[in-house]
């Protein structure tokens, strides 16, 4: 088992978003916007469906890194913090799914 984590994509997202965009693709979709990062994510999200519907493992695998990457991006063109993510998750463990499905109705 590898001790990659998200928090060290994060970290490499930071890193590239500096680089040149003609150097790093991290650089140039957050050069190109918010819109355009937006765009690839809901892409590598309709990927990952696609694979996981389709029930290839290696597809799966491949596709869901994609999609973290990309998801990656986006908070760091938003400004948020892959912390602030970690929080809500750990805000939202204290109850079950359907009573925190049902409090965003009120």
């Amino acid at each position: 088992m590898t001790g990659f984590t998200l928090d060290h994509l994060e970290a490499i997202v930071a890193e590239r978003a500096t680089a040149s965009p003609e150097q790093s693709w991290t650089a140039k979709l957050v050069a190109q916007g918010q819109g355009r990062a937006a765009k690839k994510l809901g892409e590598e999200a309709v990927e990952t469906v696609i694979a996981a519907i389709g029930g290839d493992r290696a597809e799966i695998v491949s596709e869901s890194a994609d999609l973290l990457y990309h998801l990656m991006v986006v908070l760091k063109i938003s400004g948020i913090a892959l912390q602030d993510v970690y929080d809500e998750l750990e805000r939202r463990t204290g109850r079950s799914g359907i009573d925190e499905k049902a409090s965003r109705k009120s």
